[in-house]
């Protein structure tokens, strides 16, 4: 899968920054995921559904590249990635909010996260009431410290979000549901 995404995107990836503005961290280490206008995602009749897709599948990408850095090498500022009442599902355990989804992660030992799929698609505004979704699915490997090496699974729901300092939004997770994937020996 990721051979796939290489080749297909690998020329596109100057046009995909351009389009999103890329991701970046801020002066004050604010982590933000810029994207098009929601307007830009729907189901417009100017954008055909392939290019509804392949736009989703370049943000899914760039988001899970910051994401997974961020939870081996930034921990303490993944949650800024999450909406304030997001909701994690870690191994059919909820968290919610902001300050119980910090605590749960620095919980965490330190970790070596590989990603070996990577599967998206933009959810439809009828399911959403409109509001700008894609759906975010990962599969690799993790390694915590003091841990033998894990299968995973890992879903997403990104929304976009009105940004007080920009026209552009900025994408957050309204849901989270991470799984260890082994084989019960």
């Amino acid at each position: 899968m990721q051979a796939y995404l290489h080749e297909r995107y690998a020329g596109s990836l100057s046009h995909v920054r351009t389009l999103i503005s890329g991701l970046r961290l801020h002066e004050r280490e604010t982590i933000e995921l810029n994207c098009f206008k929601p307007s830009s995602i729907l189901m417009a009749s100017t954008v055909d559904f392939r290019t509804h897709v392949d736009q989703s599948c370049r943000y899914s990408e760039e988001f899970v590249n910051i994401y997974y850095d961020c939870m081996d090498k930034k921990r303490r500022h993944l949650t800024r990635l999450y909406l304030d009442k997001a909701t994690l599902v870690w191994n059919g355990n909820a968290v919610s909010g902001h300050d119980a989804l910090g605590e749960f992660f620095e919980s965490l030992p330190s970790s070596e996260f590989q990603v070996h799929t990577l599967d998206c698609q933009p959810v439809h505004d009828q399911a959403t009431q409109g509001q700008t979704t894609l759906l975010v699915i990962t599969g690799g490997s993790v390694k915590f410290d003091g841990n033998k090496q894990h299968y995973f699974n890992q879903n997403f729901l990104l929304t976009a979000q009105a940004s007080p300092t920009s026209d552009q939004p900025v994408w957050k997770i309204a849901s989270d549901c991470f799984r260890f994937q082994d084989w019960a020996s």
